[in-house]
This record gives C-alpha cells, sequence and structure tokens, in this order.
C-alpha cells in the first residue's frame, strides 16, 4: 500500500492482498504498487483476464487508478508548497507514481543487501534471479541499484512456485542428535551412523516406488565451535576425505570454508562440537525439465507500441508477447515483454536475449546519470531515508558476522548508527531500542572533547556515562570519516556492543551491588583504540585490566573475545565509510550532507504533528495540554514527568523535574539512556515508521536536574539504571501521554562466572496492556 506521510513517500508494510486488492481490481481497494505500475503504462489491461470487480468479470480499471493517483496528486503538492513555499513546482500524477515506484525499488533493495551481507557475498557478483507475476517490472531497477549486471526471469516465473512442484524431487531426510566432537576418535562412530541413516533413506525412499538408480543421499554434520552457539549444517560432496578425515569425506575444512565466508574469521585452538548428524535422500523425479524452443530466423515480432512513463517522461516502447519470441532474439530497452502470468519491463539502457529454453535474460546497462541538486524533493528524501538506514543495517550484518562473542554474535546485544558532521544522528538501525538516543550524546561528546585532536586514521572507544554513555559493558567505537582534502570529519559511524565482561567486582560486570562505577569495570573517555591507522592492542589491553588493580575487583575475563568484538566494531564501521563514501561518490558530498539534514527535518516534523495530535485529544479530555506521570523504583524513589505541549508549533517542554536524588547504589541513569527511553517513546506514539534521528528530539526541550537519579554524579554506579530504571522511565512517559499501562519495569538481568569467565543476559518480562502492540525497551 502507498502513503504519503509527514512529507515522505512510504511503502507498506500494509498490504491490499487479494482482496480487496489495488485501486484497480474495482473492490474499493487502496493504491498499491500495481496501480502505480499500470499508471505508468508499465501493465496493459488489455492483456489481462476480465476477473475483477465484484461479479469478477471486468477488466483492471485504469480510470480509477488513474483518478485516485490524481487525488493523492493534489494532497502531494499542498503539503509540499506549504513546506518549500513559491519555489516548489507542482508534480504531476506520473511523477508521484514514479516516486513511489523508486522507493518500493529501494525497499525491496535493503533486505537484499541485508540477507546477502549477512552471508558474507557481494550482491554486484551475483545475478538476479526474479520471479513472481509482479517482479520482471521491477527487476531491472533492483538489480542495478545492487550493482548487478545480470538479470534471469523464468519463462514460468508468474507460476514458477506451482511449477516447481509439480517438478520438484521427492527428498526424506533422517536426523539424529549426537553431542560429539569432531575428533579422529569419533570418525569411526560418524561415519557408523552416517551409513545407518544412509540406508534408511535409502529404503524410504524405495518404499514410495523409486529405484535405487534415480536416488542420491547426501551427509551432513551439524557442527559449532564449543562455547558458541551457532552451528552450521555443513556437507563434504566437494571435500572428499582425505586419508585423515572421514570416510564420508572431509567435514572440517567445509565447516572451517563456510565459518570463515559467513563470519569472516574462523577460531584456532577451538574444539569443535557435532550438534546433530543428518543424511538427505533424494527420489530424482523422471519428469523432463526443459524443452528447447525453435531458433529465431526473423526479427522478433512487435505486437504495439504503447508510452510508458520513466524518470524523465513518456518513452515508446515495443511490447511483446513471450509465445512468439524465439531462441536468439535480443530485444533493446524501453519494452514490455508479456506472458499470459506476468509482464517484463526492460528499461531503457537495458536489452533482454531469448535463451534455448525460452527464459529471458537481461543485460543491465549503466542507466542515464542523474543529476540530484541540494534541495528538498521528496522522493528522494524517501530513498536517501531507505539507504542510510540500509547502511547502518549493513553495519550492523557485518558486525553480528564478525563478532566473536555469543552477547553480540547470538544475543545482537549492539546497534550501530550513522552522524552528521555535528554529531547529531542521522540514521540508527531498529537493532537495541536503549542505544537509539545514547550514541549521538557520546559521538557528540568526543566532537567537542577532542575537538582538533580528532585525526584521519583515528577510531575512538568511549564508555562513561558522562561521555554519552549508557552502562560500562556497552563499548562504543566511533570512527570520523574524512573526504577528499576535508579538513574537519564530513560524518561518524559508530557501533556500541554489550561486551559480556569487561573486568568488576563481579564476572559479567553488572555487579548488583555496586555502589561506585569504578567498581563496575573498564572505563573509556576518550581513548584512540585505533591511532593513525594503528590498533592501539598494548594500550587497550592494559586498559580493560585496570579494574583488576581496585580491591575485590578484577581486570576483564574474557579479554580475547574482548579485542576480537573490538575489531569487528572496527570492522563494521569501516563497513558503513565504505557504504556512505559511495553515496557521496555518486551525488557529492553537499547533496549527501543536504539530505542528512533533511531526513532530520522530516523526523521533526513527524513528531511536530503526533504533539499537536496528542495536545488536541488532551485539550478535549481535560481542557488543557498539560500532562503529567510519576512512578517509583523500589526503594521509594520517584520518577516525575511533565510535560507542556504547545499545540500550536507541536512543541514540548518535558520536565524530569520532582525526580528522586541520585541514590548510593547502581539504579542511577546516565543522561543518555533518558533520551533514549524518550525517543523510543516518541516513535512508538508517532503510529508510523519516522527515520531514527535526531530531529524527533528537536521539537522537545528537555529538563533533567542535575544530582536526580536521571543525572547522577561522574562517579555514580549506573550498571542497573541503564536495564532497569530504564524501563521506568518508560512506564512514567507511556503513562504521561496515557499510552499503555506499566510493564514489569525490569529486564530480570542474569549474569554468572568465575576467575576466567563471565557471562551476562537479559530474560524478557511483561508489557502493559495498550490498544496495540507495544514493544518494550531492550538492554
Amino acid at each position: 500500500m502507498l502513503f504519503y506521510r509527514a512529507g515522505m513517500f512510504v511503502i507498506g508494510p500494509e498490504s491490499a492482498g487479494a482482496h480487496p486488492g489495488p485501486t484497480c481490481y474495482r473492490k474499493g481497494g487502496p493504491l498499491c504498487v500495481t496501480d502505480a505500475n499500470l499508471c505508468l503504462g508499465r501493465l496493459l489491461p488489455e492483456y489481462f483476464p476480465h476477473i475483477f470487480g465484484k461479479t469478477e468479470d471486468q477488466p483492471l480499471d485504469k480510470d480509477a487508478t488513474v483518478a485516485a493517483f490524481h487525488d493523492l496528486t493534489i494532497v502531494v503538492n499542498k503539503q509540499s508548497l506549504e513546506q518549500k513555499g513559491r519555489e516548489y513546482v507542482p508534480k504531476t500524477p506520473e511523477e508521484v507514481a514514479m516516486g513511489f515506484i523508486e522507493v518500493a525499488n529501494e525497499a525491496m533493495c535493503r533486505p537484499i543487501r541485508a540477507l546477502t551481507q549477512a552471508k558474507g557475498h557481494d550482491t554486484s557478483r551475483h545475478v538476479l534471479a526474479c520471479f513472481g507475476g509482479a517482479g520482471g517490472q521491477h527487476a531491472c531497477s533492483i538489480a542495478r541499484s545492487l550493482g548487478m549486471k545480470q538479470v534471469f526471469i523464468h519463462k514460468y516465473c508468474g507460476i514458477l512456485s506451482a511449477y516447481g512442484m509439480a517438478l520438484a524431487d521427492v527428498v526424506y531426510e533422517t536426523q539424529e542428535p549426537c553431542a560429539h566432537t569432531y575428533s579422529a576418535d569419533n570418525f569411526q562412530y560418524l561415519d557408523a551412523r552416517l551409513g545407518e541413516l544412509t540406508q534408511q533413506c535409502c529404503e524410504e525412499l524405495q518404499r514410495q516406488g523409486f529405484e535405487s538408480e534415480n536416488i542420491t543421499t547426501e551427509p551432513f554434520l551439524h557442527l559449532r565451535y564449543e562455547k558458541t552457539d551457532c552451528a552450521l549444517m555443513c556437507t563434504a560432496a566437494k571435500k572428499p576425505s582425505g586419508g585423515t578425515a572421514m570416510t564420508h569425506g572431509d567435514f572440517l575444512s567445509s565447516f572451517l570454508d563456510r565459518y570463515q565466508s559467513e563470519f569472516g574469521f574462523t577460531i584456532t585452538n577451538r574444539c569443535i562440537i557435532v550438534d546433530d548428524i543428518r543424511v538427505r535422500g533424494v527420489g530424482h523425479s523422471a519428469v523432463p525439465l526443459e524443452n528447447n524452443i525453435m531458433q529465431a530466423d526473423k526479427p522478433p515480432q512487435v505486437e504495439k507500441v504503447v508510452e510508458v512513463f520513466f524518470i524523465g517522461g513518456y518513452r515508446d516502447a515495443n511490447v511483446y508477447l513471450l509465445e512468439n519470441l524465439r531462441n536468439g532474439h535480443v530485444i533493446p530497452g524501453p519494452a514490455l515483454i508479456i506472458d499470459k502470468n506476468s509482464t517484463v519491463l526492460v528499461e531503457p539502457d537495458c536489452e533482454a536475449a531469448i535463451t534455448a529454453n525460452g527464459d529471458v535474460s537481461i543485460t543491465i546497462g549503466s542507466g542515464a546519470h542523474r543529476i540530484i541538486g541540494t534541495e528538498l524533493d521528496d522522493i528522494q528524501l524517501s530513498i536517501f531515508s531507505h539507504r542510510f538506514m540500509s547502511t547502518a543495517e549493513q553495519m550492523g550484518r557485518i558486525l553480528q558476522r564478525t563478532a566473536i562473542s555469543t552477547n553480540i554474535k547470538e544475543r545482537l546485544d549492539f546497534s550501530c548508527a550513522m552522524f552528521g558532521p555535528d554529531g547529531g544522528l542521522v540514521a540508527n538501525a531498529p537493532h537495541i531500542p536503549i542505544h537509539l538516543g545514547a550514541m549521538q550524546e557520546t559521538v557528540q561528546f568526543q566532537i567537542k572533547n577532542l575537538g582538533n585532536g580528532i585525526q584521519k586514521g583515528d577510531v575512538i572507544l568511549s564508555n562513561h556515562p558522562s561521555a554519552g554513555g549508557s552502562h560500562l559493558p556497552d563499548l562504543t567505537v566511533i570512527t570520523p570519516v574524512f573526504y577528499g582534502d576535508q579538513p574537519k570529519p564530513v560524518f561518524f559511524v559508530a557501533s556500541r556492543g554489550h561486551h559480556a565482561d569487561i573486568g568488576g567486582i563481579t564476572p559479567g560486570s553488572m555487579p548488583p551491588h555496586s555502589k561506585f562505577l569504578s567498581e563496575e569495570g573498564a572505563i573509556f573517555r576518550s581513548f584512540k583504540l585505533v591511532e593513525n591507522g594503528i590498533f592501539q592492542e598494548e594500550a587497550v589491553t592494559e586498559a580493560l585490566m585496570a579494574p583488576g588493580k581496585i580491591p575485590r575487583s578484577s581486570g576483564t575475563r574474557n579479554l580475547q573475545d574482548n579485542l576480537s568484538d573490538l575489531r569487528a566494531q572496527v570492522a563494521a564501521n569501516q563497513k558503513g565509510i565504505q557504504l556512505i563514501t559511495e553515496l557521496i561518490d555518486a551525488y557529492g558530498l553537499n547533496v549527501v550532507q543536504a539530505y542528512m539534514a533533511h531526513i532530520q527535518a522530516n523526523a521533526e516534523l513527524a513528531v511536530r504533528e503526533m504533539l499537536k495530535e496528542i495536545a488536541l485529544k488532551t485539550r478535549e479530555r481535560t481542557g488543557k495540554t498539560l500532562l503529567y506521570g510519576e512512578d517509583y523504583m523500589d526503594d521509594g524513589t520517584k520518577i516525575a514527568l511533565t510535560v507542556d505541549i504547545n499545540e500550536h508549533e507541536g512543541s514540548a517542554v518535558v520536565d524530569f523535574s520532582g525526580t528522586g536524588y541520585e541514590v548510593y547504589g547502581n539504579c542511577n541513569t546516565p543522561r543518555a539512556v533518558t533520551l533514549s527511553a524518550l525517543i523510543y517513546c516518541l516513535r512508538c506514539m508517532v503510529g508510523h515508521d519516522v527515520p531514527l534521528n535526531q530531529g524527533c528530539l528537536a521539537p522537545i526541550k528537555i529538563v533533567i536536574p542535575s544530582g536526580t537519579i536521571l543525572s547522577p554524579s561522574a562517579g555514580a554506579a549506573v550498571v542497573g539504571g541503564n536495564v532497569l530504571t530504564s524501563q521506568r522511565i518508560v512506564d512514567v512517559i507511556l503513562k504521561a501521554f496515557d499510552t499503555c499501562a506499566a510493564s514489569q519495569g525490569c529486564m530480570n538481568n542474569v549474569t554468572f562466572g568465575d576467575e576466567d569467565v563471565g557471562y551476562y543476559e537479559t530474560v524478557a518480562g511483561g508489557a502493559g496492556a495498550v490498544s496495540s502492540c507495544c514493544v518494550k525497551l531492550s538492554a
């Protein structure tokens, strides 16, 4: 479904489904991507069956679609004119529809980039396989955006799932648990079990009617490193036994290759555990898969010529029927290739070729260079929003893939973000909500504290609460990014990860009874983790072991994991730098920085609209726009909040005056955590997806009195404030806004260990009653 919200073109996630379906289905449905393609001439109603409308005997209704886009265009132009003034050039319905297509394509690219990156692959080195009735309309644009040079579209792409089921082989698998180590002492046992499971597969497939010559089997071992939870199902099909491995093949090499590919490293001197033994048996279908089509002996037959809208205006496009095309036919874009179940759009500067099997192979050209200015364009705003968020998400994938600790790799207790040259948050991937606003405080502290001391080749490590930290185990790695001959950083990237142990008086660095910050682990305020491009391993090791100098305390109990995870955070930042630098190379520094500011302004607009709506409802209910909420910690310390909303400006003063004093314990909460709780609640209350950036707080003046539990002194213990008090802050904010009932109010922290090992995690609790789903803050 298509929406225009707060000056942005938004695609989904809501779907109209098959009923009522898009507007063009004649059932009163909303505008959808299908409507946008129809409006632009990329779908031709005359080639669709007459199955629409309540009586299911009508054609697609293009007139209704065009009329709906005309109405939406009026809304877009009105809001844009109010926001931009006389310089704004009104859009046409086609330009609005094209804008939604561009945003939809970028939205589809985001998960492809993220999932591919998670497996350690580069999209530009692959072919885009397209299926589904609608896939062919977007394939060229998506492939170009992903850097792919080739698109493959099967001749039955519109019904590929059904076609595949008809031709599918029959698969039967047997599996059993194991829990043995992968070592020579156990090879005989593992080979024997694989042999037994193989026999079971063959007997079952023969019982289903397959001859032995049509049955193949493949053995698998489910392997993982000891003390990790991430197991990989490995086959030795391409790793024959070299005499020192199992009879069924060299599973070790297979595991190491795959682990290196997916995670970027392997772990030396660590046992490998066999969690499960599996054998897959396949009974092969005797149905012939493909029949070659006739060779082309004349040019392809053009059915008609139609006008199709692209960026820049309408262009003539030839229409071809796939059933009339032959092997060797070459079709330059723009063109439409139509089948009974799908429509393929061959864009300008692309070329389609028909294969011997009747499939379509499209070669992607570079496309016309498009100049984007620094002035606000609502279509480009949506696209840049996706690109910035995609950057933060891909940073997260790199961090997860290259980290070694359970806490980051498997609990996913980390966040990644990018920031403007002033340190203002631009995009924070939705990893851990409690990190949302906190990292901005950290980056801005480093800019103020180090000033010109921030040099190219430096990477800064920080975790101190007074420097924007949340609690000490959350180590933030910040990389300034210099571009060209710019003397100062043009943007920053940062990653924050919870390290399971950084020293302190208890394993896990989450002591329940700490009274001072120094008891909670190693402290970094503005530490150069990398200086002049050199990783400062000796210095950071010394800092991580420094808590051991304090009586009853210890240095880090997981030093190697700390060092590995810090390197992973540096690598994640480097990925962010690469992606944003590519954006700057494509669009120019001024344009990228301008859209950083535009996206922050858009988030501000969304929050202002929400505050105006809340003020209106509050005035109707109470006769005023003053909100108040309070709650208490278990020791009786009050958390008080007064919200005074200006209903005309859409601004508010959020005042925590009246909150109790700093406590002699660890439930004190750094200011950054309170900001994170506030930005999280605001985003939840907006009711739809808005960019996670500093613009959310721009309409809000925040008052947090110093010396309170929400703004403690520099040496106060804070480890519990991040995981317990933060929950109460959320409860109080939502209570003041009358949004939902209080939650359980704690993250239920579990920590254990000894002199050598420390572990920590949280266990989820309950959320308060609410009219719609409201996700709680997580550690």
